[in-house]
């Protein structure tokens, strides 16, 4: 995995963002942590969530 700093945050982060939308909704909790479980074995640290996705269900998984 690659990594690159956020802006001026200071923060370093995986070039790749595992995007959670369907967190709650397409993917069910098992399929979400499975998912999951697989970016950050890779090295992933970027995960995309808003209290919108899936009416905030992404981000409580």
């Amino acid at each position: 995995m690659r990594y690159r700093y956020l802006g001026k945050t200071g923060l370093r982060v995986s070039e790749l963002c595992l995007g959670a939308m369907t967190f709650g909704r397409e993917a069910d909790e098992t399929t979400s942590h499975a998912l999951l479980d697989r970016f950050t074995e890779a090295g992933g640290t970027f995960v995309d969530t808003a209290d919108i996705y899936s009416a905030g269900a992404s981000e409580e998984i």
